[in-house]
């Protein structure tokens, strides 16, 4: 063997134990040290899921994630009603585990995220109003305006055409929920009344302008 292929396997021996010595990427994570939460501080309406999930990250002392812990799910303040869903969940390969939270009838809940072997938990506070009864849309400047509206089941939503001379129509996705609104066909005035039944999202825009971002959404909750 010659005395450069000797160096070579010196250099690569020595790349190896240094790598082994550092802890590269093989390295499997340590048990759970620290938990990072998401979602908290959300504003929705009583008795109604949010509309992000609650979160954490599980890590190792190392920050490395640690996927397949189990994290319980707790509402320590607020209304009895308001639940959590799932009570537990397991965190993924990226150290992720979350939770649908439903708010109850409380203006403020609050939630608690715990692992075994850790001593403090990651909190989550929510807030909760009422929702509205009644919504009202502009149609102008190309544009609906609020683009986004939120009503209560049983409310009632007005679109009402304001841009001038210029036409639009106001149409919905097919695979809304319903009932829902009839499509309108172009016009240049008027309005459209519809009292909403069915909890869910709707998506309407304009046929004519849906190019230049005319389009809006309705949220109906509980």
């Amino acid at each position: 063997m010659t005395l450069q292929r000797v160096g070579d396997w010196g250099a690569l021996l020595s790349t190896l134990l240094a790598s082994g010595c550092n802890g590269g990427e093989t390295q499997p994570p340590g048990p759970p040290a620290d938990l990072t939460p998401s979602g908290g501080g959300q504003s929705w309406y009583f008795n109604n899921p949010l509309p992000a999930p609650l979160g954490v990250t599980v890590f190792d002392v190392s920050g490395r994630p640690v996927p397949g812990v189990v994290v319980t799910w707790t509402v320590t303040s607020g209304d009895s009603s308001g639940a959590v869903n799932p009570a537990q969940s397991t965190t993924d390969a990226n150290g992720i585990a979350s939770t649908t939270d439903s708010v109850g009838s409380s203006t403020i809940q609050r939630v608690s995220a715990t692992v075994t072997g850790l001593l403090s938990p990651a909190t989550f506070t929510e807030f909760a109003t009422t929702p509205p009864t009644s919504a009202a849309v502009s149609l102008e400047n190309f544009a609906f305006n609020p683009q986004n509206s939120v009503v209560q089941t049983g409310g009632t939503v007005t679109w009402t055409w304001n841009d001038g001379t210029a036409n639009h129509t106001l149409n919905f996705n097919s695979n809304d929920p319903t009932p829902r609104p009839p499509d309108k066909p172009q016009q240049a005035s008027g309005s459209v009344v519809f009292t909403f039944t069915t909890v869910g999202t709707y998506n309407f825009f304009c046929a004519i302008h849906q190019y230049q971002g005319m389009a809006g959404k309705l949220t109906v909750v509980h």
